[in-house]
C-alpha cells in the first residue's frame, strides 16, 4: 500500500484509506464526497467571526454563547452541535487570555473556523503551547502583559472550543458586519488579539 511510505503525498495516502473503507463496505465513494461537501461547503472563520461580532453587540447573545455555544451557533444557522461535539466558548478579558489546542490530534470546530491551519496540527504547536503558552504566543507576535493569565483549552473529539476575543475600542456603535471583519481565525483560536 502506498500509505506505508511517508514520502507518498498526503492526498494519495488519504485516497488509499478511502479505498480501503469502500472495499470493506463501510462507505461508498458517493457518501464520502457528500460528507466532505457538507463539512467544507460552509466551513469558514467568517462563521465564528459573526458569532463573536454578535456577542460584542448583543449582551444577551454573549451570555447565551458563553452558557451554551452549540445553541448560540444554531441561532445564527451554524451546525456546530450537529457534528457530535460540545462547543464551548471561552471569553478573553483584560486579565485572562484563552488559547485552544488539541494535543492528541487536531480537533477543531471546522464549521466555525474553516479548515484548521497547518501550524495548529503540527506537533510543535500541540506540545509547546501547553508547556510554554506565553512563548508560543510571542512567536505569533502576541506579547501579553506578564500579569495576564493564559488559559490553554485542550480540545478533543467530545469538546471543541471557540475563543471570544475582547472587543475593539471603537468610538460610537459599530455595525455587526464591520466588527466581524475585524475577527481572524487566529483570534478565534487565541493566537491573536482578534
Amino acid at each position: 500500500m502506498s500509505g506505508d511510505h511517508p514520502e507518498v503525498p498526503v492526498a494519495a495516502r488519504v485516497r488509499d484509506l478511502e479505498e480501503r473503507l469502500i472495499a470493506a463496505g463501510l462507505v461508498t465513494d458517493e457518501e464520502l464526497e457528500a460528507i466532505l461537501a457538507d463539512v467544507f461547503a460552509s466551513a469558514s472563520p467568517v462563521n465564528g467571526a459573526r458569532m463573536v461580532a454578535r456577542a460584542w453587540t448583543d449582551p444577551a447573545y454573549r451570555d447565551r454563547l458563553l452558557a451554551d455555544a452549540n445553541a448560540a451557533a444554531a441561532e445564527l444557522g451554524f451546525a456546530a452541535g450537529t457534528r457530535g461535539y460540545l462547543l464551548k466558548a471561552v471569553e478573553n478579558t483584560p486579565d485572562v487570555h484563552n488559547v485552544i489546542v488539541c494535543t492528541l490530534c487536531s480537533c477543531y470546530p471546522t464549521s466555525l473556523l474553516g479548515p484548521s491551519p497547518g501550524w495548529y496540527k503540527s506537533f510543535a504547536y500541540r506540545s509547546r503551547v501547553v508547556r510554554e503558552p506565553r512563548a508560543v504566543l510571542a512567536e505569533f507576535g502576541l506579547e501579553l502583559p506578564q500579569d495576564t493569565e493564559i488559559r490553554v483549552w485542550d480540545a478533543n473529539s467530545e469538546t471543541r472550543y471557540l475563543v471570544v476575543p475582547r472587543p475593539p475600542d471603537l468610538p460610537g456603535r459599530a455595525a455587526e458586519d464591520s466588527l466581524a471583519e475585524l475577527v481572524t481565525r487566529n483570534g478565534l483560536i487565541g493566537t491573536a488579539v482578534r
